[in-house]
This record gives structure tokens, sequence and C-alpha cells, in this order.
């Protein structure tokens, strides 16, 4: 879908942020557009739904493995599961993959529209960032000096 990357700081304008600075502007945007996508998400859901959803990411085995059996008993055959098993880093324990993949079924079930709701928000936020760039930079700022081309 998209990279959180220095391709993604290049294409907003901040690429030249110090590469200490990289880092927590990453992991800034990312819990930024988890919380926007998650608050958009959950608009119009049942508290059983927002339960049901809230025990993937709290990985709640039993309520997982629940999940699955009742709405993807062949889920090994998945082609999605098997990316995302494929994917996944050898230590992480397996209960993570599959709540993942529950998540991502669930969504696809209860929210078809995920998928346009995190690009629309990421683009959104995109757009604030190149907005604000020069005021991320600290360029044009009372006290910063700007170096004559």
């Amino acid at each position: 879908m998209f990279q959180l990357d220095d391709k993604f700081l290049q294409d907003v304008g901040l690429g030249s942020l110090p590469e200490d600075q990289k880092k927590a502007f990453l992991d800034h945007f990312r819990e930024q557009l988890e919380l926007r996508v998650g608050t958009r998400l959950s608009e119009g859901l049942s508290d059983a739904q927002l339960a049901e959803f809230e025990s993937f990411i709290d990985r709640d085995e039993a309520r997982v493995n629940e999940w699955i059996a009742g709405h993807v008993p062949n889920y090994q055959e998945d082609a999605v599961f098997k990316q995302l098993q494929a994917g996944a880093p050898a230590n992480i324990p397996p209960l993570v993959v599959l709540a993942e993949y529950a998540s991502l079924r669930w969504l696809g079930l209860n929210r078809p529209d995920y998928k346009q709701v995190v690009a629309s928000t990421m683009e959104e936020l995109k757009a604030e960032i190149i907005a604000n760039r020069d005021a991320i930079l600290g360029i044009d700022q009372p006290g910063s000096q700007q170096i004559a081309a």
C-alpha cells in the first residue's frame, strides 16, 4: 500500500530532516494515521463490533480463534494469510499473524471501504505536512537563519 520511509519524507519535502529526527517524525506520522483511520473506521459501528475488533488488536487468543473458526475456518489456504505469514519476522508469535489476518478479514466484512479510508486519510495527512513543511523544517520562523542561495 504505502511505505513510511525516506522516499515518503522526500515526497512531502522533508528529506532534509536530520537523521535523528526522521524516525521520530515517521513514528509520529504513523501514530496520527492510525488514530485518524481508527476514528473514521469506528464511525457507525456498534459497541459489539468495536469490542470484537478490539479483541484482535488485544490479541485475545480465545476470541481470535473463535472468530476465525466461525468466519474463515480454512484461513490457512487464504493467499492473504500466506502472505502475512511469509512476511512476518521469524520471532513473531503465530497469534500475532492470526490476529492481524482476522482484523483484515473483519474489516473487509464490516468496513469494506477501509482501504479507501486509509488512502484518503493518508493523502490528507500528506497535504497537511506539505502545507506546514517550512514550519516543520524551521524555515521562515523567527530566530531561524536562512541561507542565501
